[in-house]
Protein backbone atom coordinates (compact mmCIF):
# COMPACT_ATOMS: atom_id res chain seq x y z
CA UNK A 1 0.00 0.00 0.00
CA UNK A 2 3.07 2.21 0.88
CA UNK A 3 4.04 1.73 -3.18
CA UNK A 4 1.18 3.08 -4.30
CA UNK A 5 0.91 5.80 -2.23
CA UNK A 6 4.51 6.45 -3.40
CA UNK A 7 4.12 6.08 -6.99
CA UNK A 8 1.44 8.21 -7.02
CA UNK A 9 2.84 11.27 -5.00
CA UNK A 10 5.35 10.70 -7.43
CA UNK A 11 3.26 10.91 -10.76
CA UNK A 12 1.50 13.60 -9.28
CA UNK A 13 4.13 15.54 -7.20
CA UNK A 14 7.25 14.85 -8.99
CA UNK A 15 6.65 15.59 -12.08
CA UNK A 16 6.00 11.67 -13.68
CA UNK A 17 2.66 12.52 -14.94
CA UNK A 18 4.22 15.50 -16.77
CA UNK A 19 6.75 13.17 -18.40
CA UNK A 20 4.37 10.47 -19.06
CA UNK A 21 1.52 12.45 -20.88
CA UNK A 22 3.16 15.60 -22.29
CA UNK A 23 4.25 15.91 -26.04
CA UNK A 24 8.12 16.45 -25.58
CA UNK A 25 7.30 19.88 -27.77
CA UNK A 26 4.46 21.38 -25.87
CA UNK A 27 5.03 23.79 -23.35
CA UNK A 28 4.96 22.40 -19.77
CA UNK A 29 2.82 25.28 -18.14
CA UNK A 30 -0.31 24.45 -20.77
CA UNK A 31 0.13 20.67 -20.13
CA UNK A 32 0.30 21.04 -16.08
CA UNK A 33 -2.90 22.98 -16.38
CA UNK A 34 -4.38 20.14 -18.51
CA UNK A 35 -3.30 17.41 -16.13
CA UNK A 36 -4.16 19.88 -12.76
CA UNK A 37 -8.01 18.00 -13.30
CA UNK A 38 -7.12 15.00 -13.23
CA UNK A 39 -5.05 15.32 -10.69
CA UNK A 40 -7.19 16.93 -8.63
CA UNK A 41 -9.98 14.43 -9.54
CA UNK A 42 -7.36 11.53 -8.60
CA UNK A 43 -6.47 13.57 -5.59
CA UNK A 44 -9.86 12.96 -3.99
CA UNK A 45 -9.27 8.98 -3.92
CA UNK A 46 -5.89 9.46 -2.66
CA UNK A 47 -7.41 11.53 0.25
CA UNK A 48 -10.02 8.49 0.74
CA UNK A 49 -7.09 6.25 0.71
CA UNK A 50 -5.00 7.68 3.13
CA UNK A 51 -7.72 8.21 5.88
CA UNK A 52 -9.05 5.30 4.62
CA UNK A 53 -5.04 3.40 5.41
CA UNK A 54 -4.89 5.30 8.78
CA UNK A 55 -7.92 3.96 9.85
CA UNK A 56 -7.08 1.08 9.55
CA UNK A 57 -3.89 1.05 11.32
CA UNK A 58 -5.19 2.64 14.26
CA UNK A 59 -8.24 1.00 15.03
CA UNK A 60 -8.30 -1.47 17.92
CA UNK A 61 -11.05 -3.31 16.29
CA UNK A 62 -9.36 -6.71 14.51
CA UNK A 63 -13.05 -7.37 12.26
CA UNK A 64 -12.72 -3.28 11.03
CA UNK A 65 -9.03 -3.85 9.91
CA UNK A 66 -9.71 -6.12 6.73
CA UNK A 67 -12.43 -3.99 5.60
CA UNK A 68 -10.74 -0.32 5.97
CA UNK A 69 -7.43 -2.14 4.33
CA UNK A 70 -9.84 -3.37 1.31
CA UNK A 71 -11.40 0.21 0.99
CA UNK A 72 -7.54 1.89 1.12
CA UNK A 73 -6.20 -0.68 -1.71
CA UNK A 74 -9.15 -0.09 -3.53
CA UNK A 75 -9.05 3.82 -3.74
CA UNK A 76 -5.40 4.01 -4.55
CA UNK A 77 -5.60 1.54 -7.11
CA UNK A 78 -8.58 3.82 -8.14
CA UNK A 79 -6.62 7.10 -8.11
CA UNK A 80 -3.52 5.48 -10.12
CA UNK A 81 -6.33 4.31 -12.81
CA UNK A 82 -7.80 8.20 -12.70
CA UNK A 83 -4.40 9.25 -13.08
CA UNK A 84 -3.02 7.06 -15.72
CA UNK A 85 -6.36 7.46 -18.35
CA UNK A 86 -6.98 10.57 -17.64
CA UNK A 87 -3.51 11.80 -18.46
CA UNK A 88 -4.28 9.35 -21.67
CA UNK A 89 -7.23 11.17 -22.36
CA UNK A 90 -5.97 14.61 -21.67
CA UNK A 91 -2.67 14.38 -22.98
Amino acid sequence: MLLLAALWGASVYAGWGLEAFCSPGEPGDQCARRLEVVSTISGLFAVVAGSSSVAAWLTRSPRAFLPLMIVAIGSWVTAEAVLFLGGMLVG
